[in-house]
């Protein structure tokens, strides 16, 4: 008989679990509060997506801008060389053929 409880032990121990349960359920209201609902969440990766889309054209914009002005640097270069070469090497041979008929 000295292992068995006796009623009002079992009551208190029933007491404590029944307790202990109360509070973790407390508990797990507070975290359910703190917890966005989906449809808050939808909305904001929504929000999150356009904006990376917007910030994607963005880029995308600036770099097709940096290419058409490289490729305007390169016909820059091009046309700066054959402005000033091109002139150089006619008088140049001008110059040849003038000292070649002259001699």
């Amino acid at each position: 008989m000295a292992d068995e409880l006796t009623l009002g032990e079992l009551d208190r121990r029933f007491e404590d679990r029944f307790a202990d349960v109360r509070e973790d359920i407390q508990q797990l209201g507070v975290r359910l509060d703190g917890r966005v609902s989906l449809e808050r969440y939808q909305l904001e990766r929504e929000a999150r997506d356009k904006e990376i889309a917007a910030i994607t054209e963005r880029v995308k914009g600036l770099e097709d801008a940096a290419k058409e002005k490289e490729k305007q640097r390169q016909t820059d270069r091009r046309l700066i060389f054959f402005s000033l070469i091109v002139p150089v090497l006619l008088l140049a041979i001008q110059l040849y053929n003038a000292n070649k008929g002259g001699t």
